[in-house]
């Protein structure tokens, strides 16, 4: 395991482009553009103004660059460095900004919500679509790029329309049956658009592509609902995050609960191993450890591992403050829909890995401090998370390990996430960036 030196980055505006090559960061008004492997300065733009949002085309051809407070979008051409694009939205205002799957169109989304201007850079062409609804999750994309889901408000109700990407023509527009609806998204297979009310009502809308209305689940009433939700990888599974401290399971056949998962405080079951983040001196013994040799002389130790039954630490929430920290915050299945990994905010130091074959828990990571973010690997069932120190910490079936970032003054790590061959996590600190290179032939890191 190597780790690259320490770049400059801005708001953690950092993304790897789709196809792997280049790594895209925003130091306050300026991009820059960056071979993933030699980490070299391949193209610097300057933009107009600091900026809030980047995001690559999925070709990886093109940047966008948005700055909501002046309501204006860049967009930067790698391959003709100087060729760009002005969007200027005006006194209307800018509060979102995102590319349409095909690379060649951009969604604006003004302030207030009042409409979605679709921008063509192929011929400068404008489109508009109106009663866009400010909610979590109001816009999503099929898999395939072929379909675009927005959730719209109109006369105190709510409504979804299905565009058809190529020419944004409407497909579907139908009424959904929630109180105020809070998002959409598509299975990964693009036959089943879910969409969900908001947290003060459990209600979970499952469509067809043709408006059809598939399946209604409801787990409980008079209490808060939904707060994540992820779907499987396969499609083959819904799992949705609440309130009540569990996550439910929803299989594609009848759209029924396959099962729930309860995060106990109490953790007795044999099956689930508990690895406990400790303090200890370096001269005391560990219950593992792997040593990596590198020209840093890093040293990689896994946590310690409790005998059950294991109290996972609880925090109660404070029910005098507003959005109390209860409940299912983050859901994620790896990429072979063998895990699913969950946080409660009642037990904000863990993280808990479930076994979806066994249908119970295999994993709980326990650390000293709340768990910032977690990711799974894109390419195995590897799992990374941070807590904001020093450290990068990694789970798999074969185990759980730690390593401290070696940065002068230290490195605390508030985000992460993968390269998309899965050989190198890029660590997000307040205002700077670093790479962690894996390396083969370690058992806890690479399955």
């Amino acid at each position: 395991m190597n780790f690259s030196e320490v770049f400059k980055q801005s708001n953690q505006l950092c993304k790897v482009s789709p196809d792997g090559k280049y790594l895209a960061t925003c130091v306050q008004y300026r991009l820059v553009v960056r071979d993933v492997n030699t980490l070299q300065i391949l193209q610097l733009y300057t933009c107009l103004d600091q900026v809030a949002s980047m995001e690559w085309s999925s070709d990886s051809l093109f940047i966008l660059c948005a700055m909501y407070k002046r309501g204006l979008v860049q967009v930067w051409s790698l391959e003709q460095p100087d060729w760009h694009c002005k969007i200027d939205e005006g006194s209307i205002g800018l509060v979102s900004s995102r590319w349409s799957p095909d690379g060649r169109h951009i969604l604006n989304t003004t302030e207030f919500h009042l409409r979605v201007t679709v921008w063509s850079l192929c011929n400068k062409s404008v489109s508009y679509i109106k009663y866009p609804k400010a909610c979590q999750k109001g816009m999503d994309f099929s898999a395939d790029g072929r379909y675009m889901a927005l959730a719209e408000r109109r006369d105190c109700k709510d409504y979804i329309s299905v565009f058809v990407c190529d020419d944004w023509h409407l497909l579907r527009h139908f009424e959904t049956d929630t109180q105020d609806l809070a998002g959409v998204e598509w299975s990964p297979n693009g036959c089943v658009l879910a969409a969900w009310d908001s947290c003060l009502e459990y209600k979970m809308l499952l469509y067809s592509l043709d408006g059809r209305l598939l399946s209604t689940y409801s787990a409980y009433e008079w209490s808060l609902g939904i707060k994540s939700v992820a779907w499987s990888p396969s499609s083959q599974f819904l799992a949705i995050g609440s309130y009540d401290e569990k996550v439910r399971i929803l299989n594609h056949i009848t759209w029924k609960k396959l099962t729930e998962f309860e995060h106990h405080p109490t953790i007795t079951n044999s099956k689930a191993v508990v690895f406990k983040e400790v303090e200890k001196r370096p001269q005391m013994t560990l219950c593992f450890s792997f040593q990596f040799d590198s020209a840093s002389h890093r040293c990689l130790v896994s946590d310690e591992i409790p005998p059950l039954p294991v109290q996972v630490p609880v925090v109660k929430p404070d029910p005098d403050r507003a959005n109390p920290k209860i409940g299912i915050s983050a859901i994620a299945f790896s990429v072979d829909n063998r895990y699913l990994a969950t946080k409660n905010d009642c037990m904000p130091q863990s993280v808990w890995v479930w076994d979806m074959q066994r249908l119970g828990p295999t994993a709980v990571l326990e650390q000293t401090a709340p768990v910032r973010f977690f990711a799974w690997d894109p390419r195995r069932p590897r799992l990374a998370l941070c807590t904001g120190n020093t450290k990068l910490y990694l789970w798999s079936p074969a185990g759980c390990v730690s390593v401290k970032v070696p940065v002068e003054g230290g490195f605390q790590v508030q985000s992460l996430f993968w390269h998309c061959s899965g050989d190198s996590v890029v660590l997000l600190g307040k205002d700077q960036l670093c790479l962690c290179y894996m390396t083969k032939g370690h058992s806890a890191l690479v399955v």
